[in-house]
């Protein structure tokens, strides 16, 4: 598909801004609102910077800037699509959100090493927006890497043996998948000369012995390890151990989502939906990501830890998006994209009343909360929105997505695929109910005493709990998530939905 593109410096800002930041922060840390006005200022120039870009991609044109070419045709460049600043819009937007929510959190627990905190995260959302905009796999890599690295002391933040631990694992499993993508991308550049990404798939990625390309694939998916897949998923509980904006960081804002978004350029923009179809490889990987879904649906259930169980939710909900893009169907595309940011604010909204009940109340066991809602229910009220929106139920934006992928799967004529979507409704409602009734309808087991979170925590969850019913509600709004998708799953497939 022809589009226009527009060189422009944009895309190389919007990625340093919180790199510039990050630096400001480390000189301000003996001034705490200095340091935090640093984070803030950042937060909205680099979503100002995001939105400017919007009206020209909505329009049919991709905005490009190279920075350096290092060798022939492996240049560190971007490339700013509808796939790409739907990701970007997603993460530099709830940023500013979970920034808010940060500074009520660490300031109310007394939180040490709040100056590292604030610079890991401006470094990590720099390289989420940097793995938005790449224009080829070389780019994508040095991002997705630094991501890594720049959020290892947010997990091990707490610095207890637990936390040490956890942290080794997640940069373990993430480094060796590190290696796993490297080792994918060196093949794709001996092959095909080039690393860059195309609307159609590299050319050349066809002429690649199917034997080969099964295993490029898998290599490729393994390097995905961010996405969580079964059995690559380890490190995503056991990081829960980190604080709970650095929770709703890794679910919602950077890690898992910045996982799930290169599998989609992998599966549409490297192998392309023609190969896909013709190779066989999604169908495949479609039963493998559906056994994800499930079964992590049913390790939730048998979480006590608040936190955990959203962990595990997440695990299965990544699988949905993945899925999306291997229905190679437009409306399957378009849920699995969807799906992204849909996610991210009802699983953000999750997480920042998990968080409010830890400082508040100090509960993390569902046991533990009976009757919670009766002091806290602006909290539990915006639980239960995100909740519902994951489940899929109407109005909350969650139904929106599940739509789309149960007609790309129909489209598949799946049965299959069709009941596992079913089954993990049924399960997600069998994981988020329970909480639900602890909270509002069982007595306390005594006098509560607890009240809700500070301000600074308490309006960004009920603002995201507004926006996930939003986007529910009124889905093709002009200039909204679904203009950005339908744009992009039109740029992969020829067509539209």
């Amino acid at each position: 598909m022809m589009v226009t593109e527009i060189n422009s410096i944009t895309p190389l800002l919007a990625v340093l801004v919180s790199m510039i930041a990050s630096v400001l922060i480390l000189a301000s840390g003996k001034y705490p609102n200095l340091r935090e006005g640093w984070t803030f200022g950042a937060a909205a120039i680099k979503f100002g910077l995001v939105i400017s870009m919007l009206p020209l991609i909505l329009n049919g044109k991709v905005i490009t800037y190279t920075v350096v070419e290092m060798l022939p045709n492996l240049p560190i460049a971007f490339k700013v699509d509808a796939f790409g600043i739907l990701f970007a819009i997603t993460s530099s937007f709830l940023w500013i959100f979970v920034t808010s929510y940060s500074i009520g959190y660490m300031r109310s627990l007394n939180e040490h090493a709040q100056t590292r905190y604030f610079f890991c995260f401006a470094i990590a959302l720099s390289s989420a927006v940097g793995i938005a905009f790449s224009a080829n796999l070389v780019t994508l890599f040095l991002f997705y890497e630094l991501l890594t690295i720049s959020t290892y002391p947010l997990v091990a933040h707490n610095e207890t043996p637990e936390a040490i631990s956890s942290g080794r694992k997640y940069l373990t499993y993430l480094m060796i998948a590190g290696v796993s993508l490297l080792f994918a991308i060196v093949v794709v550049y001996h092959y095909t000369g080039t690393t860059e990404f195309s609307f159609s798939g590299i050319a050349g990625m066809a002429t690649i012995p199917q034997t080969t390309l099964i295993i490029l694939f898998v290599t490729f998916m393994i390097g995905c390890a961010k996405a969580a897949f079964m059995p690559l998923h380890a490190w995503l509980p056991a990081a829960m151990v980190a604080p709970t904006p650095v929770s709703a960081l890794l679910h919602a804002v950077a890690v898992v989502k910045a996982g799930v978004f290169t599998a989609l350029r992998i599966i549409l923009y490297v192998f392309g939906v023609d190969l896909m179809q013709d190779s066989g490889i999604w169908l495949y990987m479609a039963y493998f990501v559906s056994i994800t879904i499930i079964l992590a649906s049913v390790y939730a259930l048998m979480q006590d830890n608040l936190k955990k169980r959203l962990a595990y939710s997440t695990v299965s909900q990544l699988s949905y998006i993945v899925l999306g893009a291997l229905l190679i169907t437009p409306h399957g595309i378009t849920g699995g994209m969807l799906h992204i940011p849909y996610h991210a604010f009802m699983k953000i909204t999750l997480f920042m009343c998990a968080g409010a009940l830890i400082v508040t109340a100090q509960k993390e066991k569902i046991s533990e909360m009976n009757g919670i809602a009766r002091q806290m229910p602006i909290t539990m009220i915006a639980f239960t929105v995100g909740a519902l929106g994951m489940i899929g139920m109407p109005p909350v934006g969650g139904y929106v997505t599940k739509w789309f992928l149960l007609l790309g799967a129909a489209e598949l004529h799946s049965m299959i695929l069709i009941a596992v979507l079913l089954v993990s409704a049924v399960l997600n409602a069998a994981y988020f109910f329970p909480v639900i009734y602890v909270a509002f309808f069982k007595k306390p087991d005594h006098k509560l005493a607890y009240k809700e979170a500070p301000l600074t925590m308490l309006v960004p969850l009920v603002l995201t709990a507004i926006i996930s019913i939003v986007i529910g509600i009124w889905p093709d709004a002009p200039g909204m998530f679904l203009d950005i998708v339908e744009i992009a799953v039109a740029n992969v497939t020829g067509g539209g939905i």
